[in-house]
């Protein structure tokens, strides 16, 4: 379950002590421009007990790969083997906006990240001589030697999930990486969009990882006549498909025309950068909304759920659109329930 985007923290966390009583298996936590996953993270590890932690995602420019490497290994230690390392690239916008980092070689800065990350946590002297890194750096002052990580993490093997959109990306993934985050998971049409790029990182990866664990955060809410609970997600669609980038580079309008939608991804972004918000969110196909949630009768989203199984996926995160304290616990037992 994703944890309230709030100023009031120490309450969200305190709730999700109840939701870990009541059987919530994870926690994951974003980090895109607001606060930062990872101290956040360390506080409900403090807090919880079983529930696994994620980062959903960590972005790759922000943290120099040793640094990420580090704050993996701190964030396993304190919550006793319970953390997974999600990671992503972000996008323009964010990173060169808010980070001032120029978005660049986002493939190969996925590639050396998860190369150093693992050879940080094996306590090796970490010589890298990549595209994107160098360790010892290249220039300066010259005085720099390789180093190993002077504590032994509790794991050498932390778990690494890629959130990716991109066919390469994807390929990336299913190649490197234990488990693979996709935003808006559309199970009917997850092969068309996804199953070449998958097929072709799978031929080249190293059976020690073991199969590729794919988890995807859903809108949930459970019961009757809540077809009304559709118009958040929908605007959200809205938002990622028209306004998450510009016009011909924008991640989440490229998907949307993979899962068969070109015409109304088309008209999305033109209504959006227009700021038509509300005909935006309206031209979005109403099967690609229902498609990628969770929301309707018991025995509609256990078809669903049985659906997202059979697409490959392993873990639901969910996010209850009903965002009240009881809502969530409600969302929460009912999905249980649903998913048996």
């Amino acid at each position: 379950m994703h944890p309230r985007h709030s100023v009031d923290f120490g309450t969200a966390v305190d709730e999700l002590a109840e939701l870990e009583a009541d059987g919530l298996d994870a926690v994951a936590i974003a980090e895109a421009y607001s606060m930062d996953a990872v101290s956040r993270l360390g506080f409900v590890a403090a807090r919880t007990t079983r529930v696994e932690l994620l980062t959903g995602i960590l972005p790759i420019y922000s943290r120099t790969p040793t640094a990420t490497a580090m704050s993996a290994a701190g964030l396993d230690l304190v919550s006793g083997g319970r953390f997974t390392l999600g990671l992503g690239t972000s996008g323009p916008q964010v990173i060169e906006g808010f980070h001032g980092v120029p978005f660049d070689l986002p493939l190969q800065r996925t590639r050396e990240v998860i190369e150093i990350c693992r050879a940080v946590w094996r306590r090796e002297e970490v010589r890298y001589d990549g595209v994107a890194y160098q360790l010892p750096a290249v220039g300066g002052t010259g005085l720099g030697k390789p180093l190993k990580m002077i504590d032994r993490p509790l794991r050498e093997r932390i778990p690494i999930q890629v959130a990716a959109l991109g066919p390469k990306n994807v390929e990336l993934t299913a190649e490197l990486a234990e488990g693979w985050q996709p935003i808006f998971f559309f199970p009917d049409r997850a092969h068309d969009a996804w199953g070449e790029p998958l097929s072709a990182g799978m031929a080249r990866r190293d059976p020690a990882l073991g199969a590729l664990q794919i988890v995807t955060s859903v809108p949930v809410a459970v019961g009757d006549d809540l077809d009304h609970l559709l118009d958040e997600p929908r605007r959200n669609l809205a938002f990622y498909i028209g306004g998450m980038g510009a016009r011909g580079r924008n991640f989440y309008n490229d998907l949307c025309v993979r899962y068969g939608y070109p015409d109304a991804a088309a008209r999305v972004q033109e209504l959006f950068l227009a700021g038509r918000r509300d005909e935006a969110a309206a031209a979005v196909p109403d099967e690609l909304v229902r498609g990628t949630t969770l929301i309707g009768s018991a025995g509609y989203v256990r078809d669903r759920i049985a659906a997202f199984a059979a697409a490959g996926v392993g873990m639901i995160i969910a996010r209850s659109v009903d965002d009240t304290r009881e809502g969530r616990r409600r969302s929460l037992a009912a999905l249980r329930a649903a998913a048996g």
